[in-house]
């Protein structure tokens, strides 16, 4: 038995998420549905980082287990196979104990905003055209970044059996027309991104202050942050293993 890595991308729009759901189009059924074709054998793939309806990655792994010969020419082949939205970049060997998802040291994601109409980054960003406090919604993401129990950023529905996420990075930047939330972490809760990012920019437009934002994360409590923020605007821009891990 043999352990491989594969690294994708892909455009979220048309799927209901990473993983395989019953009765959903996900990026997971989509890849396993083209390896059987290619190969004739099933396989289950292991995912790195959830991501959820509609989020996009520009980079995102899974792992799975085969006992028999890969098909020379693998990832062309098997990207011959796949939906133009999803896209194997990488296939990797590894170590039958490497695992995707928790040999993962931190993950990284950007929110993107536009505030003046651009029919180019409608399905790539929040269409957001109001006027902010620039300087509130920076000392916003610093605050995050003082803070590790984020249970009222998380959505209620999940799996997680714990809240804390330890906060490396987080701040607003430019990036050409769009304005740009980024965040680097160990860990992301259901909806994590999307419920900061939304509430950052009510405190943008004064509908709350930066006490109130602080009180929000301290509350631990759901139903008091704000999750309007679109799927189409948060992209999983890197996932980080260890130094020289694909070396080894």
């Amino acid at each position: 038995m043999s352990r491989y890595f594969l690294e994708v991308a892909y455009r979220g729009t048309n799927y209901s998420g990473f993983q395989v759901q019953q009765n959903a189009n996900t990026i997971q059924a989509e890849i396993e549905k083209a390896f059987g074709i290619l190969q004739r054998e099933k396989i289950t793939l292991t995912g790195s980082s959830r991501t959820d309806a509609g989020v996009h990655a520009l980079q995102n792994f899974f792992h799975f287990d085969f006992k028999g010969e890969l098909i020379p020419h693998f990832v062309y082949k098997i990207n011959a196979i796949l939906p133009p939205d999803i896209v194997v970049q990488k296939f990797i060997p590894v170590s039958i104990d490497s695992h995707c998802r928790f040999d993962v040291l931190s993950r990284e994601y950007k929110y993107f905003v536009y505030r003046q109409k651009n029919p180019f980054l409608k399905d790539k960003a929040f269409y957001f055209p109001y006027k902010l406090n620039m300087e509130l919604i920076q000392q916003g993401a610093e605050i995050i970044k003082t803070h590790i129990d984020f249970t009222s950023f998380s959505k209620r529905k999940t799996q997680a059996k714990t809240f804390i996420c330890k906060i490396m990075e987080s701040r607003w930047e430019r990036e050409k027309d769009c304005l740009v939330f980024y965040i680097k972490a160990d860990r992301f809760l259901r909806g994590m991104v999307r419920g900061l990012v939304a509430t950052m920019l009510n405190m943008g437009r004064g509908k709350i202050t930066i006490h109130e934002f602080e009180k929000i994360i301290q509350e631990r409590d759901c139903t008091k942050a704000n999750f309007a923020a679109p799927s189409h605007g948060l992209f999983l821009i890197r996932v980080n293993y260890p130094e020289d891990y694909f070396q080894q």
